[in-house]
């Protein structure tokens, strides 16, 4: 073999070498990036987090882990998880939870960052020994934070932001103006024809583009017009900046894509005290059993949020008091769980709302809907009664007999049992709950 050759060969070799390394970092880091993108602020949660790095990889393997014949048991689904005869019961009873204590809703994520400052909330850990995150703000964009007015949503800024956001709108008009002019000049000259009609949809696209221009600063002027208003959003907006700051140890920059978007996660992994101490009472005792974390696929969620998460998602409520907007509500997600896991999991649920300490649902998209009441104790059927048309009841619908409690399951019909369908990592992509507002005005850029 001649030098040459000898050369080729090595550097063959050297280059497989590189090769192999960039792939196994790539596996390797991965996991740990997502970790750090999702951790929230530790000193808050109430659970036990593991300083160990690689948690959150060996959680996933767990979770999604094929469990092959053991445990594939048919399921037995609790009457406790299923709907009541008046399916807007269920509603009603978390809406009357929020009338019973006065609760505030969460509007949008600097709502929710204001509750997470005043204590009203805690972070909950991307990972921990008992329970992982899984999915959670799956949906969260890199868009500039807003705030959620009448169903829309109000681009927030500082003072020089402000007035660079009226210039590029002023700016934008008067372009769109002279290019109205021009082409109606030109197609002025021309004849009926293809050229004519060209011209004819390109100025009705340019109107359509100045009509929204002019909708945008009318919603600006809405918003910032009054000394009040303005005083507020600028207020609410330094307010975020501060928190972005120093979150969890960490600090975001408001201006950069990719750090909204992650403090947007760490905001939705988020939950009211009392509901986030039941769900580690609940991820210790599967743990105990399966030596599994509990797979949590969502925490609370904004009502700016929810409205896009309908887009994805059609079992997102959009009434006026959705029950993650509370804080109190969370999912587990059961897509990986053996039939064994489902039913001892579910009997645990249904045994928690035997007690009063919870309303739950099993959904048809692989989730446990659990809904916490924070005294430990339902709301009356008085209060319940009167929150169905909140719930989106109809008018004056009587409700049925067999609906008057909610301590015990409705009906006396036995669990019902189903084919147990344990999936496999390899057929089934993370289905993640999670939202952050359309605005209605064009995107602006930040500085």
């Amino acid at each position: 073999m001649t030098n040459r050759e000898v050369r080729q060969l090595l550097l063959i070799i050297v280059v497989s070498l590189a090769f192999g390394v960039g792939v196994w970092a790539l596996l390797r880091f991965t996991p740990l990036r997502r970790f750090a993108n999702q951790s929230a602020d530790p000193s808050n949660a109430a659970g036990t987090r593991s300083t160990d790095p690689e948690l959150w990889a060996r959680s996933m393997e767990k979770v999604k882990e094929d469990r092959g014949e053991t445990g594939n048991v048919p399921l037995e689904i609790p009457t406790q998880l299923r709907h009541y005869q008046d399916r807007h019961w269920f509603l009603a009873t978390q809406v009357a939870e929020v009338k019973k204590f006065n609760l505030q809703s969460v509007q949008d994520f600097v709502d929710l960052a204001a509750m997470i400052q005043r204590g009203e909330m805690v972070s909950a850990p991307a990972v921990t020994d008992t329970y992982i995150l899984f999915g959670v703000g799956a949906k969260a964009d890199n868009g500039a934070f807003t705030r959620w007015v009448d169903d829309h949503n109000v681009e927030l800024y500082d003072d020089a932001e402000l007035r660079d956001a009226y210039a590029r709108l002023e700016s934008a008009r008067s372009n769109l103006q002279k290019d109205i002019s021009g082409l109606q000049n030109q197609l002025a000259t021309l004849k009926k024809g293809s050229r004519a009609k060209a011209l004819q949809k390109e100025i009705g696209a340019r109107q359509q583009e100045l009509k929204a221009n002019d909708e945008a600063k009318a919603l600006l002027d809405q918003s910032y017009g009054s000394p009040e208003s303005r005083q507020r959003l600028l207020g609410d907006y330094a307010s975020l900046q501060t928190l972005a700051k120093n979150f969890g140890g960490r600090s975001f920059d408001l201006d950069n894509s990719n750090d909204r978007q992650a403090f947007k996660v760490n905001l939705l992994s988020s939950l009211r005290p009392q509901a986030l101490k039941l769900l580690e009472e609940v991820a210790k005792t599967y743990h105990d059993k399966f030596d599994r974390p509990l797979p949590v696929s969502s925490l609370v969620r904004p009502e700016q949020y929810q409205h896009v998460l309908r887009r994805f998602n059609r079992a997102a409520v959009l009434i006026d008091t959705p029950p993650h907007s509370t804080g109190l509500a969370f999912d587990i997600d059961y897509r990986y769980m053996n039939g064994a896991e489902q039913n001892f999991l579910m009997s645990e649920l249904a045994r928690l709302k035997d007690a009063g300490r919870i309303e739950v649902l099993r959904e048809r998209n692989a989730n446990y809907h659990v809904f916490v009441f924070i005294d430990g104790a339902r709301p009356s059927d008085d209060l319940i009664t009167a929150s169905l048309q909140e719930a989106g009841a109809p008018e004056n619908e009587p409700t049925p007999p067999e609906k008057t409690t909610g301590r015990k399951p409705p009906g006396k019909t036995p669990p019902a049992k189903v084919a147990s369908k344990s999936r496999t990592p390899k057929k089934t992509k993370t289905n993640a709950k999670a939202k952050s507002g359309a605005s209605k005005s064009k995107p602006r850029k930040r500085r």
